[in-house]
């Protein structure tokens, strides 16, 4: 077998950082970073510990690298929002079925850890804090207004509105959102009625 040419070994590396950010995801958002140690999220992704720390030194340089992923992604869903083809409602609903969709989730449980503990590293506090929620509502408002406009949604401050709707979302990203056989519980069309006409 011939040896791997720098493309490959560059694609293998990512490959395998990407295989070791999956683990820690689901790790981090079930244990926190206090009850997590590189052992777990090794045994999660299927390497060696030793493996593991050829690409993260420490489990907080990749609780940093998550939660930029994850700040990063949300605020890529939120600004191709508007770009997005379909109807007011639609793109809300489809924004929506985004951030309840499990593989979210742990991202989602992740924010929440930065927000709420005191044990995570200062530097991913730092990240949260550069996309306020605040901001995220108002990349919606002109979507928002413009389905009142067309009485898709009810009336009333978009900014509040919006604010309850995402409250709720967030309180059920924290619930289990599928039953034993895999099939979706939450039904967003019912979420949807908080802000419908």
């Amino acid at each position: 077998m011939p040896p791997l040419n720098e493309q490959q070994l560059d694609q293998n590396r990512e490959e395998r950082r990407e295989q070791i950010k999956k683990a820690a995801l689901k790790v981090f958002a079930k244990r926190g970073i206090i009850g997590t140690k590189i052992s777990m999220i090794a045994k999660e992704a299927g390497i060696s510990q030793g493996l593991t720390y050829r690409y993260y030194h420490s489990k907080d340089e990749l609780f940093i690298d998550l939660v930029k992923d994850a700040m990063e992604e949300t605020a890529e869903a939120f600004a191709s929002l508007e770009n997005m083809s379909g109807s007011p409602v639609e793109k809300i609903k489809d924004l929506t079925k985004k951030m309840l969709d499990t593989s979210n989730k742990h991202s989602f449980m992740l924010i929440q850890q930065v927000q709420t503990s005191d044990e995570v590293p200062n530097k991913a506090k730092e990240i949260v804090r550069q996309y306020p929620i605040p901001s995220f509502i108002e990349q919606l408002i002109p979507v928002f207004k413009k389905g009142q406009a067309m009485g898709e949604f009810c009336t009333g401050d978009p900014a509040k509105l919006l604010m309850l709707y995402f409250s709720v979302l967030s309180g059920l990203m924290l619930l289990p959102n599928k039953d034993e056989e895999g099939h979706q519980v939450l039904d967003v069309d019912i979420l949807m009625k908080l802000i419908r006409e």
